[in-house]
């Protein structure tokens, strides 16, 4: 029974919001909202929101849901693969700056000569290339 009653209750209550309400204030200030107009007081109607639109939801690869979907997917895709070029980007970082700290005797090619790094050279390379570890890699 109280089942019903509850089922008849929710099923009747969008009728129940779409009839008109009064507003109107008192000899004492007081505001009142009620669904009868009161008497011998001037009242103005409120407007009430209209009854939301319920739409079925979509079937599934239809429509925009199934292009949102392949663009996720591209978008997932281009992810991974920017995260690849960090990891590897950040593997060869780790591995000069090692080589920077454990050899001091590095060489470069100039010119088409090589050249030793001074140790100021160095120190500044070392630097530079854990500034660049700390600001891409974790």
């Amino acid at each position: 029974m109280r089942t019903l009653l509850l089922t008849l209750l929710i099923g009747l209550s969008p009728w129940c919001m779409a009839g008109q309400i009064y507003k109107w204030v008192d000899a004492q200030g007081v505001t009142h909202f009620d669904a009868q107009p009161p008497q011998g007081q001037p009242s103005s109607v409120m407007q009430t929101p209209a009854t939301p639109v319920v739409r079925p939801p979509a079937m599934p690869g239809s429509g925009p849901i199934g292009d949102q979907k392949s663009i996720d997917d591209s978008v997932k895709k281009q992810v991974a693969e920017q995260q690849a070029e960090l990891k590897k980007f950040c593997e060869q970082a780790r591995t000069n700056l090692a080589q920077l700290q454990n050899n001091p005797r590095l060489r470069e090619e100039v010119e088409g000569e090589m050249r030793r790094l001074s140790d100021t050279q160095r120190q500044e390379r070392i630097v530079e290339a854990q500034k660049q570890i700390a600001e891409n890699c974790q």
